[in-house]
């Protein structure tokens, strides 16, 4: 009952996700990423667990496929596991497990994979890579918003979407930005109204972490 695209900028290095289902509160469970390594993403019948162990896997060395591989060989119930894995390089896999049985995908593109479930067309992740390549100009966010903008105009989920969420890592351990959209009619516009009043104030939070004194005072 989600879909999904990670992606990775490869002008800056930027890696993120983004995501939209018919449950609440996805970004506390589905999304995970970690700057210079790679992005992970658990769905369908989701274990959060699967997340960080598939960071630490990338962080050994393994390749998404072997990554996805062992994240399946380690949990009993795969079946009903949904998985996608970007490395910060560009490369990527996926998992569907033999469980789902609604219509559902997994798509690899160039600096980008996508996946869906209980999806009103399989179409839906193929989409998402399309428009997340055809908006090769554009910053990171922007590419991703317009992935997940592209997957539900192609059908979306089956179900009601009621939560969404935009992660990106750049540069440093904590996130560029970590938007969520907990509970809303409308999910998918409210996480772009949500960026585009957080956007402008994205660098300034970074500098605020790294170099406190290099913010100008307040004006009396």
């Amino acid at each position: 009952m989600t879909f999904s695209l990670a992606g990775r900028c490869a002008r800056t290095g930027m890696l993120g996700a983004v995501i939209t289902t018919s449950s609440p509160a996805v970004g506390a469970r589905c999304v995970y990423a970690r700057h210079g390594l790679g992005v992970v993403l658990t769905q369908n019948r989701t274990d959060p667990r699967l997340g960080p162990r598939g960071l630490a896997l990338l962080a050994d060395g393994c390749t998404p496929a072997e990554t996805i591989a062992a994240l399946v060989a380690s949990t009993p119930d795969a079946g009903w596991r949904q998985l996608a894995v970007l490395h910060a390089m560009g490369s990527s896999a996926h998992f569907s497990g033999h469980n789902i049985k609604s219509k559902h995908d997994g798509v690899s593109g160039t600096d980008c994979v996508a996946a869906g479930n209980i999806l009103r067309d399989p179409c839906v992740p193929s989409a998402m890579v399309a428009a997340f390549t055809e908006a090769a100009s554009q910053n990171l966010p922007e590419r991703l918003l317009t992935a997940l903008e592209a997957g539900d105009a192609a059908g979306g989920e089956l179900l009601q979407l009621r939560s969404s969420a935009l992660l990106i890592v750049h540069s440093h351990s904590f996130a560029y930005a970590d938007l969520r959209v907990d509970s809303s009619a409308d999910p998918i516009a409210a996480l772009r109204a949500l960026w585009n009043e957080y956007a402008p104030d994205a660098d300034d939070y970074v500098v605020r972490a790294i170099s406190p004194g290099d913010i100008p005072p307040l004006s009396p």
